[in-house]
C-alpha cells in the first residue's frame, strides 16, 4: 500500500540503534541510582528547611559564614529572588525552638532586623510516609494509563505506551540521581505530569497507526514497518509542535521563575525532551515487534454448498 507521506528517515529499520542506545542510558540510571541514589529533599528526608526573606542583597558566602559561626558546616544555602534577597537553607536535623530562633537571630544581626525566617520541619514518620504515597502514586498512575490504552486500543499499544512512559520517568529520575539535583514535592509533580504528556504524544500515534491498520492489507513484515513508519511521519509536525510549545513556555519559566519552580520546570523539561523521543523511537518499534510475533489465526474454510 502506497501511503500519502514522505519517509524521511526509516525509523523501524534502525529500531536496535535507538532501542540499544535507550537500554545503555537505562543501565546507567540504575547504577547512578545505586551508588549514589536520590538527593532527598526535606519532604522525603528528616530535617528542617528555613526559608529567609532579607532586606537587602545577600551571598551564599555571607550566609554560609553567619552559619558557621553557629557550628553549621557543610550547608548548602541558595540565594534568590529578583534582588537576591530570599535565602533557603536545609538543614539535616530537625530544629527545635531555641536553635532555629538562634540561628534567625544571627541571620538579623547580619543583615538587619528586618529580616524574616519560616521554619519547616520534617519528621521522619512523615518523611517515610510521603516517600511510600510518591512510589505509590507513580505505580497507580502508571497502572491506569496502561489500563486506559488497553481498553482503547490493545494489549500491544498498551505494554509498548507503559515501557516507553516508564522509561521517560526513569530518565527524569536518573538526571537528578546523575547530577546530584534535590528531590521534593515539585520534582514528584513533574514526574506525573511527564506521563501526561508523554501518554499524549503516544496516543496521537497510536491512533494513526489503528487508522491505517484499518485500510491496509499486512502480508509481510515490511508491509507493516512501512506502516509503522508511515504513521511515524504522518503524525510527527503535530507531535513536535505540540511538543515545542510546551517546550517554551517550560523553558521561560526555567530561566525567569522563582527558586522554587526552577526544578520542577527542570524537570518536566527533561521529560518532555524524553517523552518526544521514546513516542517515536521506543513506543513505535515495540509496537512493531509485539505485532510483528502476532500469531495469525487460521481461516476457516467455507463449507462447501450441497
Amino acid at each position: 500500500m502506497n501511503y500519502e507521506t514522505k519517509i524521511r528517515y526509516d525509523v523501524v529499520k534502525n529500531r536496535n540503534k535507538f532501542l540499544l542506545s535507550s537500554l545503555a542510558l537505562t543501565i546507567i540510571g540504575i547504577l547512578s541510582l545505586v551508588i549514589f541514589q536520590l538527593n532527598l529533599g526535606i519532604d522525603f528526608k528528616a530535617g528542617s528547611n528555613m526559608d529567609v526573606a532579607t532586606p537587602k542583597a545577600v551571598t551564599v558566602q555571607e550566609v554560609n559564614d553567619v552559619l558557621k559561626t553557629l557550628g553549621y558546616e557543610d550547608l548548602s544555602p541558595t540565594v534568590g529572588g529578583q534582588n537576591n534577597d530570599r535565602v533557603s537553607i536545609r538543614f539535616n536535623d530537625v530544629l527545635d525552638n531555641s536553635e532555629s530562633n538562634a540561628v534567625t537571630a544571627a541571620l538579623k544581626a547580619k543583615f538587619g532586623e528586618e529580616l524574616s525566617a519560616e521554619v519547616n520541619v520534617v519528621s521522619p514518620d512523615i518523611a517515610r510516609e510521603m516517600g511510600i504515597k510518591t512510589i505509590w502514586a507513580i505505580l497507580i498512575a502508571s497502572l491506569g494509563i496502561m489500563l486506559y490504552v488497553m481498553i482503547r486500543f490493545e494489549w500491544r499499544f498498551a505494554l509498548a505506551a507503559n515501557i516507553s512512559i516508564l522509561y521517560d520517568s526513569f530518565i527524569v529520575i536518573a538526571v537528578f540521581s546523575i547530577f546530584r539535583f534535590e528531590v521534593d514535592l515539585p520534582f514528584i509533580a513533574a514526574v506525573l505530569t511527564t506521563l501526561g504528556y508523554s501518554i499524549n504524544d503516544k496516543i496521537v500515534i497510536f491512533d494513526r497507526i489503528r487508522e491505517n491498520l484499518r485500510f491496509a492489507s499486512i502480508k509481510n513484515e515490511q508491509q507493516l514497518a512501512d506502516l509503522v513508519n508511515a504513521s511515524i511521519w504522518q503524525t510527527m509536525a503535530r507531535n513536535l509542535y505540540t511538543v515545542l510549545t510546551v517546550v517554551i513556555v517550560t523553558v521561560c519559566i526555567f530561566i525567569w521563575g522563582s527558586v522554587s519552580i526552577k526544578m520542577f520546570s527542570f524537570a518536566l523539561l527533561i521529560g518532555l525532551i524524553s517523552g518526544a523521543y521514546s513516542t517515536i523511537f521506543i513506543a513505535s518499534p515495540l509496537w512493531f515487534l509485539f505485532k510483528r510475533n502476532q500469531k495469525q489465526k487460521p481461516k476457516v474454510a467455507a463449507k462447501p454448498t450441497p
